[in-house]
């Protein structure tokens, strides 16, 4: 353990030493990494615990004697029991194990352990030792020495946080073992360790630079996996929970007749409410189990899902009181399906913005990988909303991981796959005609100029488009012949075989009689004679 805190100690430094100093930089004066990962550990489990103590002892004085442990030791070890499994560690008891545990109790240690990790990069002066942006005009070799030493410095944080967090979780867990319960010591380290180390990387993180920036840290390809199945996540959670919504307000009659009967008063009114509002989360990923095919479960030999709901006994919890009743299920209900495939196009449409692919079939095979991490993290995070609760019938709630990653990688992973196909043809073909454009506007600019100087020393009209007609006075027609209007006139772009059979045509001599819109010349009557062109619309 020494030598793993002295190479802790030892890292930052190592990799801070190949970058370029800030003035005044003082590395004895500050507290090592280490150090402060473990001080901020020790306060996230304090005022954790105290805040759970606070809430049990609360719930102690309200319950019937002995339901809540017997005393205040009693009271202090139901706590611990609660911080354990606000981490997701299960429990042992006779005849089974507990590991339908409230989600939402996960809040309240992410938060804490947020706030710590902030503390720690703020204390060990993070954000002063490796800033986020380097001076603009930066070789791109010390940028990526730069990147490659901020991911480092990032996972060395969390490490310096998860490592202290899990080693005083264990101590806890021997603490909160009784005659009844029994906490799962290797649970209890794996789920502390992998919460402290996410949040003490993402705090860190933070405090370096802001998120956009520090979400560059990734390459191109990774960070647009990231954000597109961040995205269909996202949106299949925001569908369960729209789900769960409807089927409140639509079964909220039974709902209310489930809370009359529990009538737990007052104090535990408000704790029924609170412990719903935990477990709230666990019910949305349900209903996106729901959405995507497979549904859930309550109890064993029971499903509900889009295909049909079949129930035995339900635990007499009011948010269960929304579930449908058993039979089949209208078939305008499996219009939810749809919604997994609308999250996949969605998230197709981003990876392809992202990190857009230069051949045309990449582009789907990145969106369908897309699919796959979504179904695992779909898989993920069903396995953490259900649980047994104890034995019998009971042992299997919630859904089937396997089955829910599986559909949700298919669906998403299709529409995703489509989606990003499309979006990447229509920016590659963009960026084919840009260039283009490009270079055609020089040309466009250079002959406007040179039509705008033609016109103004009198080489070409300033207004290309032809007159309707054109006026001659007396003095022009003295010097042009006065045009005569012929039947047989052909326009000039006509076909040379039609000009040449109209001229080999013989003419027939006609007397025709004389024209008034001819003017004679020689009629000179003291005045001006205006002449009218009648092939004035044919000038160029």
């Amino acid at each position: 353990m020494t030598a793993i805190i002295d190479q802790l100690r030892a890292a930052p430094r190592s990799v801070l030493g190949k970058l370029p100093r800030v003035p005044g930089d003082d590395d004895e004066s500050r507290r090592p990494l280490p150090v402060s990962g473990m001080l901020a550990a020790a306060c996230t489990l304090g005022v954790g615990l105290a805040a759970l103590t606070t809430l049990t002892l609360v719930g102690w004085i309200a319950a019937p004697r002995g339901t809540l442990g017997s005393g205040l030791p009693g009271v202090f070890r139901t706590a611990a029991q609660l911080w354990l499994a606000a981490h997701h560690a299960g429990f042992a008891i006779p005849g089974g194990r507990v590991g339908l545990l409230p989600l939402g109790l996960i809040m309240l240690p992410a938060v804490l352990l947020y706030r710590a990790g902030r503390w720690m990069a703020r204390d060990a002066d993070l954000r002063l030792r490796l800033p986020a942006r380097l001076p603009k005009n930066s070789p791109r070799e010390k940028a990526q020495a730069r990147r490659r030493a901020q991911l480092v410095l990032v996972v060395q944080a969390g490490v310096s946080l998860a490592a202290p967090y899990a080693l005083l979780a264990g101590l806890i867990a021997l603490v909160a073992s009784n005659d009844i319960t029994q906490p799962f010591i290797g649970e209890a380290l794996f789920s502390h360790f992998v919460l402290a180390f996410l949040a003490g990387a993402l705090a860190t993180a933070r405090m370096i630079g802001p998120w956009r920036v520090m979400l560059r840290l990734l390459p191109e390809r990774v960070r647009a996996l990231t954000v597109g199945t961040a995205m269909a996540t996202a949106l299949l959670l925001v569908a369960g929970l729209a789900l769960v919504l409807v089927a409140v307000v639509l079964n909220f009659d039974q709902v209310r007749e489930l809370s009359s009967v529990l009538s737990p008063g007052l104090v535990g009114g408000l704790l029924l409410v609170l412990l719903q509002l935990l477990y709230l989360l666990n019910v949305v990923i349900w209903a996106s189990s729901y959405i995507a095919g497979p549904g859930f479960a309550i109890g064993a030999d029971t499903l509900v899902a889009p295909t049909g709901v079949q129930l035995g006994t339900v635990p007499s919890l009011p948010l269960l009181g929304a579930l449908p009743e058993s039979g089949p299920v209208p078939a305008w209900m499996m219009a939810v399906i749809a919604l997994p495939f609308a999250a996949g196009a969605v998230a197709g449409v981003m990876v392809a913005r992202i990190s857009p692919s230069p051949s045309y079939e990449a582009a789907p095979l990145w969106g369908f990988l897309t699919g796959v991490s979504t179904g695992v993290v779909a898989g993920t995070l069903a396995a953490l909303s259900g649980g047994p609760i104890g034995g019998g019938r009971l042992a299997a709630i919630g859904p089937s991981p396997w089955e829910v990653a599986l559909s949700v990688a298919l669906e998403v992973g299709v529409a995703a796959g489509i989606s990003a196909g499309v979006t990447n043809l229509l920016l590659i073909n963009k960026r084919a005609r840009t260039p283009l454009d490009k270079a055609a506007a020089p040309v466009r600019k250079a002959g406007a100029a040179i039509a705008k100087a033609a016109s103004k020393v009198g080489l070409a009209e300033s207004d290309p488009r032809p007159l309707p007609g054109h006026w001659m006075d007396a003095t022009e027609a003295d010097t042009q012949e006065i045009p005569v209007i012929r039947d047989d006139w052909q326009d000039e772009h006509a076909s040379a075989a039609e000009e040449t059979l109209a001229q080999a045509r013989p003419r027939v001599v006609e007397t025709r009689p004389p024209r008034n819109d001819i003017v004679d010349e020689s009629d000179d009557r003291g005045g001006h004679v205006i002449y009218l062109d009648p092939y004035a619309w044919d000038k160029d």
